[in-house]
């Protein structure tokens, strides 16, 4: 089997960016493009240690298909969890690019595609990636009413910044320690690589002292200009509420809207945290 290819942002966008995109329609592995972690998280500096975080990044695959033994296509939707303890993760054009290759590909069963996915996304993840195939009818009830908590987007204010600003986190919280649950709807960010739009609900659950509102929504909405992968964006929410605010528990959950038949829905906690799974109504 080929190895993955690791890049940086820079070489993986002259590798997509200008260029008519060919699409594989053959079983091709070696079309995977990892990205190490490191990249962003040494950017956000010394302190952030994600050794000592928990977190995943569940992508929902809506476009995996294949051909039986005798030529018929079959098609399924896959649940990927991807530890982010994993080396690298996975740029979402080339799993696109890769899940295309199985179209025209004869497997034997949906076990043998699941467990042929499963093996070349953890080793271009180099860890342990969980995936899960399943059959449309075994799918059922997916869509959820929305992630709890108090939404904070319904908001009187004036906004004129749109990059991305730490420091609207200074000074926000008061003595008041509570255990609440924030959410947005408002967020969005934009591809390292193609830089097209990336919109998501944000869940932010907290035990600590209590954020104002208006301060942490101005935050949130500084993103909207920010060029940066999905999981990257969870791992600098995280880390700027917990050296700003101090919460003593803390989770992010961001559930984004699919693009090229994937969504992507990292999560980030200093804690024990569940995240809600079953799709939003934008997904």
């Amino acid at each position: 089997m080929s190895e993955p290819i690791k890049h940086d942002a820079s070489t993986i966008a002259g590798k997509f960016l200008g260029k008519p995109t060919v699409y594989h329609d053959t079983y091709q592995p070696s079309l995977l493009h990892a990205v190490p972690r490191s990249l962003n998280r040494e950017l956000l500096g010394q302190d952030f240690q994600p050794t000592k975080l928990i977190g995943q990044d569940l992508l929902t695959l809506y476009e995996v298909s294949w051909l039986n033994q005798k030529g018929l296509p079959q098609v399924a939707i896959g649940n990927v969890i991807l530890s982010m303890h994993t080396i690298n993760l996975i740029e979402s054009k080339s799993l696109k690019l890769y899940l295309n290759s199985l179209n025209q590909t004869h497997f034997t069963d949906i076990d043998a595609v699941q467990k042929t996915i499963e093996r070349d996304l953890s080793d271009c993840a180099i860890g342990l990636v969980k995936v899960i195939l399943l059959r449309l009818k075994d799918i059922k009830d997916v869509i959820t009413d929305g992630l709890s908590g108090f939404c904070i987007d319904e908001q009187n204010i004036a906004i004129n910044s749109y990059t991305v600003n730490p420091h609207y986190l200074c000074n926000i919280t008061t003595q008041d320690i509570v255990k609440e649950q924030l959410i947005s709807h408002l967020f969005k960010s934009n591809c390292l690589i193609t830089r097209q739009p990336d919109w998501a609900t944000v869940q932010i659950s907290y035990y600590g002292p209590r954020m104002n509102y208006t301060a942490l929504l101005h935050y949130l909405v500084s993103y909207r200009q920010h060029n940066e992968f999905h999981e990257q964006c969870a791992e600098r929410i995280f880390y700027d509420i917990l050296r700003y605010c101090k919460p003593h528990q803390l989770s992010v959950y961001l559930r984004y809207t699919r693009r090229g038949g994937i969504d992507i829905n990292p999560w980030r906690s200093n804690t024990e945290f569940v995240p809600t799974t079953c799709r939003l109504a934008r997904q």
